[in-house]
Parts: structure tokens; C-alpha cells; sequence
């Protein structure tokens, strides 16, 4: 496996997040964690890229155990999060934000170079734009930018969260093409996503988080079918 994650315990303080969180991500998978609001998808996800540190439990990325590494150390193993609500840098030119995006290759200046390129052959409305400033970009070229930038540090691991988030649905589906795109280079990817529907077409395994629990866990055809997939976003009945 690329990535295990065993009975994390997570907290902000001492108020608890997320109890006995454990899944996995396969070498070119994408995995998904799905849930409704509050249910701990973005902590968990901070979590998997360093962003906070587990009471418990441990992670473990290309064979290591990564628990207790930085996050700055795991972008150099392999590990890029796109954040919720994409947080490019606005004052800096799309070209700007892929070069900081591509920090670690700065000392090889072709292999940056053919990076770029790829990105701006991945995503061409970059190339148009590339001279301008990444705040004045619509949200979904936003989006675009901050999956290509993730992508520039060429990861082992890509840790998606919430990507739909305030995206018109035609938009929507521009950014699921890119990811299965990414994924198609041989990219793993953890998803976490609160549209349901696009994350099962998506990713072949998923997890339902519930109020900090993983409640479910099967591939994503078995879990369109579940019924605790809607108890999780619409409560019990």
C-alpha cells in the first residue's frame, strides 16, 4: 500500500474530531472519504499531509512511518494537498503560483521547465492565463490552478479536498476530468469530497465518515447501493 492510516484519534484542543480512523490508498488508486458536513473529512485529511498531528494511531507513506514528519518533509516524499477553497496565491501571476508549486525542483531547471509544460498541456485555459494574476481567475480556474500546482511538485500522493465546493455543476465536471487526468499519470489520490455522487463515479473505493467514524467501507459501486451512505448525510430516520 502507499498509504495506511491506522486508528487515528484526532482533536482541535480538547474537543475530539475523529476516533479509530483507519484506511488505506493502493499505488494509482483514488480512494475517496465522503460525509456531510462535520463528519471529519478535512481533518483527516490534514492529518494524512501533516497539517496536525494524531493523539493516536499512525501513517504510514511508502513503507514509513510518517506520524511524527512535518509536513514540508512529507511534500518532499510525496505527499500534495490541494486545500478546500483552492487558497492560491492572488497577487501572484498563474505562472508564479506553478513555479511555487514546483519549490523542490527549483535546482533542476529542465525538469521544471518539462513540468510546467505538462501542467499547461493538462490544463491549456492556464497557458491563456498565464500572465495573470491568479486572483482575478474564475473559481474554477482557481481550482485548475491549485490542482496544477499541487501536480508541479510531481507527488506520489494527491490529497484533494473538497474540490466542488462552490463550483457551478458544468464547472464541476471540467475539474473530475482533470482529476481522473492526474490520476491517469499515475498519481494516487485521496479524495475528500461532500458531493457524493461525483466522488462514487470517481474513485473506485470509498469510506463513509460519521461523526468522526468510518461507518462504511467498500468499493464505490457497492456504496452507491448502501443505505448508510444516505444515513450519513441525511441522519437517521
Amino acid at each position: 500500500m502507499l498509504l495506511e492510516a491506522e486508528g487515528l484519534e484526532l482533536a482541535y484542543g480538547e474537543v475530539p474530531a475523529c476516533r479509530d480512523v483507519s484506511f488505506n490508498v493502493g499505488e494509482g488508486e483514488i480512494v475517496t472519504l465522503i460525509g456531510a458536513n462535520g463528519a471529519g473529512k478535512t481533518t483527516t485529511l490534514r492529518a494524512v499531509a501533516g497539517a496536525m498531528r494524531p493523539r493516536k494511531g499512525r501513517i504510514v507513506f511508502r513503507g514509513k512511518d510518517v506520524t511524527r514528519m512535518p509536513a514540508h518533509e512529507r511534500a518532499r516524499a510525496g505527499v500534495a494537498l490541494v486545500p478546500e477553497g483552492r487558497r492560491v496565491f492572488p497577487a501572484l501571476t498563474v505562472r508564479e503560483n506553478l513555479e511555487m508549486g514546483g519549490f523542490k525542483l527549483r535546482r533542476e531547471p529542465k525538469r521544471l521547465a518539462a513540468q510546467f509544460e505538462r501542467m499547461l498541456q493538462m490544463f491549456p485555459r492556464l497557458r491563456e492565463r498565464a500572465a495573470q494574476a491568479a486572483g482575478t481567475l474564475s473559481g474554477g480556474e482557481q481550482q485548475m490552478l491549485a490542482l496544477a500546482r499541487a501536480l508541479m511538485s510531481e507527488p506520489r500522493l494527491l490529497c484533494m479536498d473538497e474540490p466542488s465546493l462552490g463550483l457551478a455543476p458544468l464547472v464541476v465536471q471540467d475539474i473530475f476530468r482533470s482529476i481522473r487526468a492526474a490520476n491517469a499519470t499515475g498519481t494516487s489520490i485521496l479524495l475528500v469530497e461532500q458531493n457524493a455522487r461525483y466522488a462514487l463515479e470517481t474513485a473506485s473505493r470509498g469510506y463513509v465518515l460519521q461523526t468522526g467514524r468510518i461507518i462504511a467501507a467498500a468499493s464505490c459501486a457497492a456504496l452507491k447501493e448502501d443505505p448508510r451512505v444516505k444515513e450519513a448525510y441525511l441522519g437517521r430516520r
